[in-house]
């Protein structure tokens, strides 16, 4: 079955005569779960939604499996470079091969999950009517020229597990960021624990966290669920934020100990994101 998710708004076009072309990228968040090794999706196709309200194909694209967690760290792979007609462009659509939840259990699933060991789980969607799952951002192609854009799929947010079936669900959140004028954050951490606990940094937008985002998440929800992207902090206690619009940023900071959450160690507020730019801002942990 397929999954259909769209972006957001609207398509403005210059001149049917005037061309240009759309880079388009897709990158990932690391997920929270320590035993999936693989969050593996399907992308069948991508369309685009043109000025009379219809949408068109791009042709060209070729069907392709991607592993999601293959793509965190600032990590990209290229979906391909599209020609366009010239102007503003607000809504694309990926078209996603996943089985749908109730309709049985697939013996090959374009969607599913890895886990240590090499089993495997397969992904749902909710039901085939669900479409129109929104991705913010905006794009425009120039004429004779090229816009980059990257699509961020956050498997963290997208992938929740069904509290009586214990089924996967596949609930796609999508961000889209021109590499123009994208900027990062990346540090180093101190005092990381000795206990086996792991770190991750979480960016908000600036006055958006609220400490309700650490409770225990609802059925088929996830804990910090406004977070715009994070990263987990590494052995040698680096992190890395990719893909940040230009605001400002506050950073929740939380430990977790065998795959669960514990607690929210700190915060740091008002963290600049400039375009093209690499703020830098280590973090020391102290208990």
């Amino acid at each position: 079955m397929v999954l259909i998710f769209a972006f957001i708004s609207g398509c403005e076009e210059e001149s049917s005569n005037q061309k240009g072309v759309l880079n388009l990228s897709l990158t990932d968040a690391p997920i929270d779960q320590p035993s999936v090794t693989g969050v593996y999706v399907t992308i069948q196709g991508l369309e685009y939604h043109k000025q009379d309200n219809s949408w068109a194909t791009f042709e060209e694209y070729e069907s392709q499996k991607f592993n999601l967690l293959e793509l965190t760290d600032g990590v990209t792979t290229l979906l391909g470079n599209f020609e366009l007609s010239a102007g503003q462009y607000n809504q694309l659509r990926f078209t996603l091969d996943a089985p749908v939840r109730g309709e049985g259990t697939p013996s090959n699933p374009g969607c599913y999950l890895e886990f240590e060991g090499g089993e495997k789980a397969p992904l749902y969607i909710p039901s085939a009517e669900n479409a129109g799952f929104k991705l913010t951002g905006a794009f425009k192609v120039p004429s004779n020229g090229t816009v980059e854009m990257t699509a961020d799929f956050d498997a963290r947010k997208s992938v929740v597990k069904a509290a009586t079936s214990g089924m996967y669900i596949l609930k796609p959140a999508v961000r889209l960021i021109a590499n123009n004028e994208a900027g990062q954050i990346t540090g180093s951490v101190s005092g990381l624990p000795t206990d086996g606990s792991k770190i991750t940094i979480y960016a908000y937008e600036d006055g958006t966290y609220s400490s309700s985002e650490a409770d225990d998440p609802e059925a088929e929800a996830t804990r910090f669920p406004n977070a715009v992207t994070n990263d987990k902090v590494g052995k040698e206690g680096g992190y890395h934020l990719s893909y940040l619009a230009p605001v400002t940023y506050d950073l929740v900071v939380a430990r977790s100990l065998d795959g669960t959450f514990r607690e929210v160690v700190t915060t740091i507020e008002d963290v600049a994101v400039e375009s093209k730019q690499t703020t830098s801002q280590d973090v020391e942990l102290s208990y």
